[in-house]
């Protein structure tokens, strides 16, 4: 077996490890911590209750706290609990503020989902990780899928990109750029793995969006996937304002209106078949109703008799999902572009089709083993993303030493010859976006002359020697910085900054739940890692770290502060410790750059 494929099984086995470790909650895992960690909602209340698509409970809940949840991601493996009693797996749908839904893959929902006390955790992902490594199990026996494996890890690294050849395309988008245009054309013109690079703010799905388009009109039939149910859902609404025949499958519980109606439960709303489903589902019912008459204490005769009837639930559930499956084939052959996640996908069981090009977005943010579910089904593949913002999660540190944390963008960049930048930001000023471009992307990234300077749009405020230490929060888990949010709040007096246009972000979730305290209640207030893909006018950036041993932890992942350094369109404002961050050389330039190109000012401007 190849030792790169053998180095990602053991990736896997050792993420799985360390979430099961992780997310355990026992005598040694109190529920205490697992909260304190963001990795449990404690307690829930369930405001509705009802059966999905595939007949399986559904539960939409709400919090009356706000809630620490950058691991509560669509899709992610969660666990329903309450003490005393045998947790129930799931999936998460939605999570949004106070308000989530999660799905349930039981018979029903146990008896005791209303009491007080229910909370959901996070989970192992065991179904993902399993398929992953089937997958990479399989993968040498698909003799042109491994010639693209060992392309991507031991074939030669270089930047000689073959010329794209002037072909006259008529694009239907008549607004992109050259670098946009070409970046198209070499789409087009793919006969393998094409590299779309696309810096924040420079139009990465409009690109992508008119490729697809493109390669219709060629007569291609296009897969679209993408990590995150987000990222899938920006581009299927992109690609059905073109009229593309598109269907969206796996998650679609919480799509918007807009796209449901192109998922297949959606196009089957009102089907002959659905009337079918219909009274499967019904029976079903009955048959569960009929189980839950034997309640919580009962004797052997009538758990039998409970559990024959749910085995008939059971059954019944899995003739709805072979009706389903038989009815969706129709619409799997009509469609010209099928979107979802790569679980998504791969679920659908859309393997027997043929298509011509799979465009893989927010590739940056996907792990390798996760790429490989969807390669195999198309011929030649688009990988679009910026391998200079946040790498995919990895929960083991001994997974990410052995590279688990590379995405399948930045493997490819390393061995792949044909990448395209995407060169001019339409997001920010040019001020904002200077320091990413010099630092990030050689100067390459360019602002056009709209977004020209008109002021100062980037401001440091400096709190070295105040006595603003960093500290940590009442669970003693993660860093706040009182210091700097008192700055934030003058800031806003004295800058006169609208709570509805401006967002504070830090890399800390304790300073983000101490911000939420104290901040306006209208104000977006989020950690980088969850403000990636979107924008405000202005940005307060706060630091956190601030101590005499020069430590700043995960502020060394400058990946995740060229995310947030390019978030504001209008007006960045950064507050931190020069003396704490200016020994690291990233922080040295980026402080120099400040003084040179916008305004740099100290705490004690702010002391009244």
């Amino acid at each position: 077996m190849h030792k790169d494929i053998q180095r990602l099984l053991q990736c896997i086995n050792l993420e799985e490890k360390e979430q099961a470790q992780r997310y355990r909650l026992d005598q040694q895992h109190s529920l205490k911590a697992l909260k304190a960690e963001g990795l449990a909602l404690h307690p829930i209340i369930v405001t509705r209750k009802n059966f999905g698509y595939a007949d399986y409970p559904e539960v939409n809940f709400k919090l009356s706290f706000p809630p620490e949840a950058n691991m509560f991601r669509d899709g992610a493996a969660i666990e329903c609990f309450i003490t005393g009693e045998e947790p129930v797996k799931g999936v998460l749908i939605n999570l949004d503020g106070k308000n989530g839904e999660f799905r349930l893959f039981a018979p029903d929902f146990p008896d005791w989902i209303e009491d007080n006390g229910v909370g959901i955790k996070l989970a192992p992902d065991t179904r993902t990780t399993s398929i992953m490594k089937k997958v990479l199990n399989e993968l040498e026996n698909n003799k042109p899928l491994f010639k693209r494996f060992e392309q991507l890890h031991d074939g030669e690294p270089t930047n000689l990109a073959p010329a794209v050849k002037n072909i006259a395309v008529d694009f239907r988008n008549k607004q992109l750029n050259d670098s946009q245009q070409q970046a198209v054309k070499a789409i087009l013109q793919n006969e393998d793995i094409t590299i779309v690079h696309g810096p924040p703010g420079t139009g990465k799905t409009t690109t992508l969006i008119e490729a697809i388009v493109q390669l219709i009109k060629n007569g291609e039939k296009v897969l679209v996937s993408a990590p995150s149910n987000t990222a899938v859902d920006n581009i299927a609404k992109g690609l059905l304002q073109q009229n593309i025949r598109l269907l969206r499958v796996g998650n679609a519980s919480k799509t918007d209106e807009a796209i449901f109606a192109h998922t297949p439960e959606g196009r089957l709303a009102n089907s002959k078949q659905q009337k079918e489903i219909k009274q499967l589902k019904q029976r079903a019912e009955e048959f569960r109703r009929m189980a839950l008459k034997y309640k919580r204490s009962f004797g052997k005769a009538e758990r039998e008799q409970r559990q024959l009837l749910f085995k008939e639930v059971k059954n019944l559930r899995s003739e709805i999902k072979k009706l389903q499956a038989y009815n969706e084939e129709k619409l799997f052959e009509e469609a010209q572009v099928i979107a979802g996640t790569p679980i998504g996908i791969y679920d659908a069981g859309v393997n027997h089709l043929q298509f011509a090009t799979m465009v893989l977005d927010e590739a940056g943010q996907c792990i390798e083993p996760l790429a490989w579910c969807i390669f195999p089904l198309a011929d030649k593949v688009v990988l679009a993303g910026d391998h200079w913002q946040l790498p995919p999660t990895v929960l083991s540190m001994e997974a990410t030493k052995l590279g688990l944390n590379v995405s399948i963008l930045e493997t490819a960049i390393q061995h792949t010859a044909i990448i395209h930048l995407l060169n001019t930001q339409y997001r920010m000023k040019e001020a904002i976006a200077g320091f990413s471009s010099s630092y990030f992307y050689n100067n390459q990234l360019l602002s056009p002359a709209q977004l020209a300077n008109t002021g100062t749009h980037i401001t440091f405020i400096d709190t070295a020697g105040s006595g603003y230490n960093e500290e940590h929060g009442a669970n003693g888990s993660s860093l706040q910085n009182p210091g700097e949010l008192n700055i934030v709040i003058k800031l806003l007096q004295t800058e006169e900054l609208d709570p509805l246009s401006t967002a504070f972000i830090s890399p800390y979730s304790g300073q983000v739940a101490a911000a939420k305290e104290v901040l306006p209640k209208p104000m977006r207030i989020s950690t980088i890692d969850s403000f990636q893909g979107q924008e405000k006018e202005n940005i307060i950036l706060s630091l956190v770290r601030s101590n005499d041993d020069g430590d700043i932890g995960f502020l060394k992942d400058y990946r995740r502060m060229n995310v947030a350094l390019t978030r504001a369109k209008e007006k960045l404002f950064v507050i931190g410790d020069s003396a704490t961050i200016a020994a690291d050389a990233f922080y040295h330039a980026f402080l120099t750059y400040m003084e040179q190109h916008g305004s740099y000012r100290t705490v004690w401007e702010f002391e009244m």
